[in-house]
């Protein structure tokens, strides 16, 4: 066997996200002065005649323009970092509950949670140098003299809490993910139940930094799209759709790893299915609550910096795709996971996973693209491409990390709970224990 072969599969995830993320940088970085200034004209324009809160104020952009690029980018890397933050969250949950059941799994969770630094990381800095060229977020040119609307949320939105923050908040949120990544693989050597302690403590002031670290996140990254908007529910919204993917991901996959001959074959069975399975179902009703809530309530308030956000996208295409999310990502979900017998039948999840999948990119593209599309949805290719692109190179991350270590937790003090926790009803028997 060649001896340099191992270190050079090693530094393929490293390769690969360095590639993706300088491909999506190189355009940024190539922007000339004449260019930005262009953009700073525009940007100038629209906060003109923003009253309806389109950052542009202009017809749709050219599907090859920066501003397409990047905005693609960022709905992708939206939609990839809900994963991360997704399983940090069930990873944290299962430490504060002292869960049994879902013991065998934790290590999917923690893996997955464990790319939040450096890999999310790495992928975020083309969106800082979008924001920075004037492609991405428009307050970025704008002097908060003119903007009452920026003005007085200048403490956040300005260049350089941005280009700090988002680094910072991704670091400590994934530093927080390899720690109890870390003591959970420690465990497994020694059997010490101190280090389900230190994982249990780190959760319960954790879960608090989860919270605001996730809603800054998302608050910077796409809400400050159109920094006029202001909603209170808006961490929420984007924190129930991230486990709501989550949780359908984990189901599908560690479905996959308890086929014969693979890693969870011994330790996973029907009940820990039928548990994701309703859990997605409750986050399905969760994510619905939380988004007509902040309809509701906007709507009924008749507020012009609260209204303008949700009268952009009854424009055109974008009030379908509003029906779409409507519908797809609850009503369809929500029926067809009424019956419990559906929870466990692989022919019926495996659609409704890929399906789950594109709702919530929908939902992603339904916060991003109206900034620069005002008149109605507009696919283009780089879409897709970094869409499938990142996702692909997240799971190839996670594989290459999970493979490092064993597949479950195997000295921690709750996995014989979580083996024997494996009853479950007969087909149309009552699910109750």
């Amino acid at each position: 066997m060649n001896p340099f072969s191992r270190p050079t599969q090693s530094w393929r995830p490293v390769i690969a996200v360095m590639a993706i993320a300088g491909l999506a940088l190189l355009p940024a970085m190539g922007a000339d002065a004449g260019h930005a200034a262009h953009d700073t004209a525009h940007a100038a324009a629209a906060h003109a005649t923003a009253s309806h809160g389109s950052d542009h104020g202009h017809a749709a952009v050219s599907a090859f323009s920066l501003k397409q690029i990047a905005h693609s980018y960022l709905t992708a890397y939206m939609f990839c970092l809900s994963l991360c933050v997704g399983s940090l969250f069930l990873t944290l949950a299962h430490h504060l509950f002292d869960a049994g059941w879902s013991a065998s799994i934790r290590r999917v969770t923690e893996t997955l949670a464990s790319l939040l630094f450096p890999w999310m990381l790495i992928l975020a800095l083309p969106i800082i140098g979008f924001a920075w060229t004037g492609n991405l977020h428009a307050w970025f040119k704008i002097d908060p003299a003119t903007d009452h609307a920026l003005d007085v949320k200048k403490v956040l939105f300005n260049p350089a809490a941005f280009t700090v923050m988002v680094p910072v908040l991704l670091t400590l949120l994934g530093l927080m993910a390899r720690n109890i990544r870390a003591w959970s693989i420690a465990q497994d050597k020694d059997g010490a139940a101190h280090w389900t302690t230190k994982s249990r403590k780190l959760a319960a002031g954790g879960i608090f930094f989860f919270a605001i670290g996730t809603t800054l996140l998302c608050f910077l990254l796409m809400k400050s799209l159109q920094h006029q908007f202001f909603s209170t529910m808006y961490g929420v919204y984007y924190f129930a759709g991230s486990v709501w993917t989550t949780l359908i991901t984990l189901y599908l996959l560690t479905m996959w790893l308890a086929q014969p001959g693979r890693p969870l074959e011994k330790v996973y069975f029907k009940r820990q299915q039928q548990d994701l399975g309703v859990l997605f179902f409750a986050f399905t009703v969760f994510y619905a609550y939380i988004h007509f809530s902040q309809y509701f309530l906007i709507w009924n308030a008749a507020i012009p910096e609260e209204t303008f956000w949700y009268v952009l996208r009854e424009v055109g295409s974008w009030k379908w795709v509003g029906m779409t999310i409507l519908f797809g990502h609850f009503f369809v979900p929500f029926l067809l996971l009424l019956n419990q017998d559906i929870k466990r039948n692989l022919s019926v999840m495996i659609p409704v996973g890929a399906w789950a999948w594109l709702m919530h990119y929908i939902d992603m593209t339904y916060n991003i693209m109206p900034v620069i599309h005002p008149d109605g949805l507009h696919l283009t290719l780089w879409d897709p491409i970094f869409w499938i692109g990142l996702s692909v190179l997240l799971a190839r991350l996670f594989w290459s990390e999970y493979r490092k270590n064993p597949p479950y937790p195997q000295k921690d003090p709750r996995l014989q709970e979580a083996i024997v926790h494996h009853e479950v009803p007969a087909p149309g028997a009552s699910a109750a224990h």
